[in-house]
């Protein structure tokens, strides 16, 4: 199964997407009957180059046990003020909140996600589109399970990558993971991969459905650790390929 995240998994449109798709918050229904126990159901995603998934919504109130290593590290190196981007049900922000202490804002576009972060005891929540948030100097600033698909396509990544440059404090870090998709793609006879001929390989559209009902499709974007890097240096950053489990890996990112 793809790692579609907590922001997929959250459903985290950009705020001209939510007007224009007038987004049914499926992701955020999810959650919302999951906590309450209102006849919960698993929630299904499919991309454009893979099948229809089930994903159990349990899995969005994870604890740190059961989270991957990729998280763990994140939340471990994790320090100071914190922004939690894509906050979905809130388990990376419970836990830096309550076991590390940390001052920790969990923010996400989903209104009924962030009704349920409040309710499980977060205690800084702002349901908002991250290019519009303003609040800056945050110490740590989180985009887990594959946070590189905020970007769309790789059009839209100067746009993010600045934005995330005025938020992040001097001395501060991005922790940001992804997975290079490539291993999707069929082989011809002669060892080569045949991806698209046009556009770029980790751009693909996101498909999420709930109780029988369907978001529009959205654009998501899967990043190899290369792209990354040369995106990330091009807008002022220092980049390092924290840990690596399988074709996924996180990513530090700091200032110059």
């Amino acid at each position: 199964m793809l790692i579609i995240c907590d922001f997929a998994l959250k459903y985290s449109l950009n705020a001209q997407q939510v007007i224009k798709y007038k987004m049914k918050d499926l992701m955020g229904r999810a959650i919302w009957d999951y906590f309450y126990q209102e006849n919960p159901e698993d929630l299904q995603t499919e991309t454009s180059i893979s099948e229809l998934d089930d994903l159990p919504v349990s899995y969005l109130f994870r604890n740190y046990k059961e989270m991957n290593a990729l998280e763990q590290k994140a939340l471990d190196l994790s320090f100071g003020k914190v922004l939690d981007v894509g906050a979905g049900a809130g388990s990376h922000s419970l836990y830096l909140q309550n076991d590390k202490k940390l001052e920790v804002i969990a923010l996400d576009i989903s209104p009924k996600s962030i009704e349920i972060c409040k309710l499980r005891g977060i205690k800084n929540t702002i349901c908002e589109d991250l290019l519009q948030y303003s609040e800056k100097d945050f110490d740590t600033i989180l985009l887990l399970m594959n946070g590189t698909g905020i970007f769309q396509s790789l059009e839209h990544i100067d746009q993010y990558l600045q934005k995330l440059k005025s938020l992040v404090a001097e001395n501060g870090q991005i922790l940001i993971d992804s997975t290079d998709i490539l291993y999707m793609y069929d082989q011809d006879e002669e060892g080569g991969v045949l991806v698209p001929a046009t556009g770029y390989y980790g751009e693909l559209d996101y498909y999420l459905h709930y109780k029988g009902e369907s978001e529009l499709p959205m654009k998501w974007l899967y990043l190899d650790f290369d792209t990354l890097e040369n995106a990330a240096i091009a807008n002022g950053f220092k980049i390092q390929k924290i840990e690596q489990l399988e074709d996924s890996y996180l990513a530090q990112l700091t200032l110059k």
